[in-house]
């Protein structure tokens, strides 16, 4: 849209079917959307209008509310979602706090997909070989393009916490602060197009697949919750004499009830589950502990106004909108029902089979269809919709045929 067009307030209308789209351009059946596909009308967030510091020619992008010609919010709406959710936490004196930590890889330019990621050559004129993990000197190879992330994120307003290398070849995490759920969403989301923005103008590629590499750890998208009351602003989770209160238990009794039935809307593609196959730091599961990496809850080590759950199932591939969404309802579910979680588990452990995950994405879209609280919580029209939408790229997937297998099971008899 023009920049005068938008000043003078005209309205950008869009296709209903379009929140549907799946990820290889095409739409399921209009049913999913409404049979006469009529118009959305993307009204643009007064606070997320950007202009956008790495464009040689003034540009600028508006985060938009997905609504109905009638004014209301879609349902098909994943933001729209969000903000349902946070209104039913307003409607009990409440206020959801969260962060996300992201993380990502920088690859090479990968023009052939048939051929692995490597990492980009850097100024010493070597590829990282994946001895760098936590090092002080551990991007100076790219430094020009996180020096321009930096300052783009400076010029959007983008907070950041920590930023580190991770444990993979060319893997980093940012640390977004914590905030109003609606606007670390938007800012996950902003922070991954600029990520991917810049890497072009640099000559790499930056990837948050779940798993773009073998034998390596995958990208996750943790996200970080407490509840706090709204005016003075108290974290629920703590009493005054800074112990865990009835909420705190609730909440995570809420999170293991909806895990499982949540898992697709967390690990939305079919490469999610190979992060989640070889579960290093990556557990699936709905056990929950104290600062134990091996939980899908973890309570972080912290101060009592500081106590909060961390999900650790989603992936970098989620989007952030969605999954936010889903673990603050299933929260809020958890309290409103008093839901009481199970016991708190400590060092090595087997997962007991009730807090097991489904481990594929055909498994986790199963579940999510037979979820009466993802109905419930989302609506009927959204969660069938998005199952719609996920099961065209599930089938498409299932179209190819891959080099492992040409691979080892040729060869068979």
């Amino acid at each position: 849209m023009t920049a005068e067009g938008f000043l003078e307030g005209r309205r950008l209308q869009m296709a209903r079917g379009v929140l549907l789209q799946c990820i290889m351009g095409g739409y399921p059946p209009s049913r999913f959307y409404g049979s006469d596909d009529g118009d959305l009308a993307l009204v643009a967030d007064p606070e997320q209008v950007h202009r956008l510091p790495w464009s040689q020619s003034p540009r600028a992008l508006a985060i938009c509310d997905a609504d109905e010609l009638t004014g209301e919010s879609s349902r098909l709406s994943t933001r729209g979602q969000l903000k349902a959710v946070i209104a039913r936490y307003a409607a009990r004196g409440l206020a959801p706090v969260v962060a996300t930590e992201l993380e990502f890889f920088v690859f090479a330019p990968n023009p052939d997909p048939t051929q692995p990621f490597l990492p980009p050559v850097g100024l010493d004129g070597r590829r990282e070989d994946g001895q760098s993990a936590f090092s002080v000197s551990s991007n100076n190879g790219l430094r020009p393009f996180f020096n321009e992330v930096y300052a783009c994120m400076a010029a959007l307003g983008l907070p950041r916490d920590t930023f580190m290398h991770e444990m993979g070849v060319s893997q980093f995490e940012i640390n977004l602060l914590h905030g109003d759920p609606l606007l670390l969403a938007d800012q996950t989301f902003l922070f991954k197009h600029l990520l991917k923005e810049v890497a072009l103008k640099h000559g790499l590629t930056v990837v948050c697949m779940a798993k773009p590499l073998a034998h390596t750890p995958g990208s996750s998208m943790h996200i970080h919750q407490s509840v706090v009351e709204l005016g003075s602003g108290r974290n629920v989770f703590s009493d005054e004499a800074g112990e865990p209160t009835a909420a705190f238990r609730h909440f995570i009794g809420g999170q293991q009830a909806g895990m499982a039935d949540f898992t697709a809307l967390f690990a939305p593609n079919v490469n999610s589950y190979h992060r989640l196959c070889h579960p290093f730091a990556s557990p699936n599961n709905a056990c929950w502990s104290h600062d134990n990496r091996s939980a899908g809850l973890r309570i972080p080590a912290s101060a009592p106004q500081a106590r909060r759950v961390e999900n650790r199932l989603p992936g970098a591939d989620a989007n952030p909108y969605l999954a936010i969404a889903a673990s603050l309802a299933a929260g809020l579910h958890g309290i409103e029902n008093q839901l009481e979680p199970s016991a708190v588990i400590q060092g090595e452990f087997e997962v007991p089979d009730n807090l097991s995950l489904p481990c594929t994405l055909h498994a986790a879209l199963e579940r999510l269809k037979r979820s009466q609280l993802a109905k419930e919580l989302f609506g009927a029209e959204f969660i069938e919709g998005y199952i719609a939408s996920k099961t065209m790229e599930l089938t498409s997937f299932f179209d190819e045929i891959t080099p492992w297998e040409r691979r080892v099971l040729a060869a068979q008899a």
